[in-house]
C-alpha cells in the first residue's frame, strides 16, 4: 500500500480529525517560508512588539516592511493542498484547521471562516490595538506613501497588521480552541510545518498524549518524525489532492 493509500484510509477510519498547516502548504502557492531563502527573515531583521509600541520610526519601518512584502500575499492564489483540505472540511472529516499560516489562503480555498483557527493572526488586513477595529491595507497603504506617517485609530490607538509579531503574547481564544479541538481529534495531520515554532508546535505532542494518531506531511524531515504514525516526505498539494480527487 502507497503512502497516499495509507493517508486516505486513516482518514476514511478517522471520525474526528484536525488540520494543522504551516508555511510548506502555501510555498506552492508562491509565498516564501519565513525562513528560507528569499523569505522575509532572511531580508529583515524582526521588529519586536515592544519596539513597535514604544517606537515611532519602529512603527514606520514596519508599515515600509508591509508595503514591500505584502504583494506576495495579495497576489497568492489557493493552491491543490489548501482545495484538499477545503474538500475533507466539506465531507465532514476534517473538523477545523489550526494554521501557523497569516495569509488567509484557507478561508479563500472555501474552508468556512469560523473553521479556520489562526495562531500567528491574519496578514490581510489590520486592526487598532486599542479597540480592535478592522482596517483594510488598501487606505492604509495608499495614506502612508504620501507622509509615511504610522496610521492611529479614531480611537487614538495604534494600528497594526493583525498578526501575531516576536513578543507579542499568543491570542488566547484560538490558542484554547486549538487545544480544545486537538485534545478531542482522533487523527491528527500536521501539513506543510518544521514543527519547530512553540507554542504551536506542541499541538502534534498533545494529540499523540490525547491518544490521536498522528501523520506528518512537509518536504522535509521534522523531529517530531520519530512519534509519528505515518510520515510522508514529499510535495502536499499531489498528496493531499491524490487523496481527495482535488485536482
Amino acid at each position: 500500500m502507497s503512502q497516499v493509500e495509507q493517508l486516505k484510509s486513516m482518514i476514511e477510519r478517522s471520525s474526528r480529525a484536525v488540520v494543522f498547516t504551516g508555511a510548506g502548504i502555501s510555498t506552492e502557492s508562491g509565498i516564501p517560508d519565513f525562513r528560507s531563502p528569499g523569505g522575509i527573515w532572511t531580508k529583515y531583521q524582526p521588529i519586536d512588539f515592544n519596539d513597535f509600541l514604544s517606537s515611532e520610526e519602529m512603527r514606520r519601518e514596519t508599515w515600509r516592511r508591509k508595503m514591500a512584502t505584502d504583494e506576495a500575499i495579495a497576489s497568492a492564489e489557493p493552491n491543490r493542498g489548501h482545495r484538499a483540505v477545503a474538500e475533507l472540511v466539506r465531507q465532514g472529516k476534517v473538523g477545523s484547521v489550526i494554521t501557523q499560516n497569516i495569509d488567509g489562503l484557507h478561508q479563500r480555498s472555501g474552508v468556512p471562516p469560523e473553521k479556520v483557527i489562526e495562531l500567528h493572526g491574519n496578514a490581510t488586513y489590520a486592526t487598532c490595538l486599542a479597540c480592535g477595529r478592522r482596517y483594510e491595507l488598501a487606505a492604509i497603504f495608499a495614506e502612508f506613501k504620501l507622509a509615511e506617517a504610522p496610521p492611529i485609530c479614531g480611537c487614538g490607538g495604534l494600528i497594526k497588521s493583525a498578526t501575531i509579531s516576536f513578543g507579542q503574547p499568543m491570542p488566547a481564544e484560538p490558542m484554547r480552541r486549538a487545544r480544545e479541538e486537538t485534545e478531542s481529534c482522533d487523527l491528527f495531520l500536521a501539513v506543510g510545518s518544521s514543527l519547530v515554532v512553540f507554542p504551536a508546535a506542541g499541538f502534534p505532542v498533545m494529540a499523540k498524549r490525547v491518544g490521536a494518531r498522528l501523520v506528518i506531511i512537509n518536504r522535509d524531515p521534522t523531529d517530531l518524525d520519530y512519534m509519528s504514525d505515518l510520515t510522508i516526505n514529499s510535495e502536499i498539494g499531489p498528496t493531499l489532492g491524490g487523496v481527495t480527487g482535488v485536482e
